[in-house]
């Protein structure tokens, strides 16, 4: 797999994603379990093909994808019935990633031999990863979720664990955004034939996994000195929407006041 700068769970729309959910200091959200309204889309199953495609099916629906493929960025059949091509992952991680200190960006030198530039230093310092960033990535049919997820990491030299992270496909479907986390044992190539390059109908987003408990010996000292200043900050900027909604709501109350009183009883 090269790495280029250019749910089998069930699907959730984006709007169900951001509500009724709060920061903690771990690498996901929780959502509130107590809020009483019920969800306004509720997750559904989804039902993926069962029989493997033959070798002529494939071969079928890879000319069928170069032919709508505008970026000289088809797919390749070889003769053991494998095939390449590529994807595109979307960045969109809400807390700051773990990284070498003092440590230059890997050149293409370094990604040739595979050097582990990571390996040169134990300090270690936090980041944010440009939000909505785009890696472009050359991979293989046979290429996992968990290796596209580690070639995404070595790519960035984030040395956090794999584990912390997932791949969600996003999809459009009734004029909703829907997420969907893929299996670690998935391949995002074969997903990527069978929806056609049209990024719009398909597309894949990298994001901190939702599933698991806490563990808190797997952040380090700078991790969650980060996670208690971002819970601060959203602790301001919630206070203050509160006190304007007030300031707004006591604003209304006394126009209304005031309009009374100067009208006769």
């Amino acid at each position: 797999m090269t790495v280029d700068s250019s749910m089998s769970s069930g699907y959730c729309s984006l709007e169900e994603e951001l509500e009724d959910c709060f920061f903690t200091a771990k690498t996901t959200f929780f959502r509130n379990v107590q809020s009483k309204h019920p969800a306004k889309n509720v997750c559904k199953p989804v039902e993926e093909p069962r029989c493997p495609p033959t070798l002529q099916e494939i071969k079928q629906k890879i000319d069928s994808y170069n032919t709508r493929e505008k970026n000289c960025l088809g797919m390749k059949l070889s003769e053991d019935g494998t095939y390449t091509g590529f994807i595109k992952v979307h960045l969109k991680l809400r807390r700051p990633v773990t990284v070498p200190a003092g440590i230059r960006p890997q050149s293409i030198y370094d990604a040739i031999k595979e050097v582990n530039l990571a390996a040169t230093t134990d300090k270690r310092t936090s980041f944010y990863l440009p939000l909505d960033a785009i890696k472009q990535l050359h991979i293989s049919s046979t290429t996992t979720v968990s290796e596209v997820i580690q070639g995404l990491l070595k790519k960035f030299m984030v040395v956090d664990n794999p584990q912390k992270f997932a791949l969600f496909k996003r999809i459009h479907k009734d004029g909703q955004v829907l997420f969907q986390k893929l299996s670690v044992a998935d391949c995002p190539l074969y997903l990527r034939l069978l929806a056609g390059p049209d990024t719009d109908v398909l597309s894949f987003v990298l994001k901190e996994n939702e599933t698991g408990e806490v563990e808190w010996d797997a952040f380090s000292i700078p991790e969650l000195q980060n996670f208690l200043t971002i819970l601060e900050k959203e602790e301001q900027d919630k206070i203050q929407q509160v006190q304007k909604k007030y300031d707004k709501f006591r604003q209304k109350l006394e126009e209304a006041l005031r309009e009374s009183q100067g009208k006769p009883g």
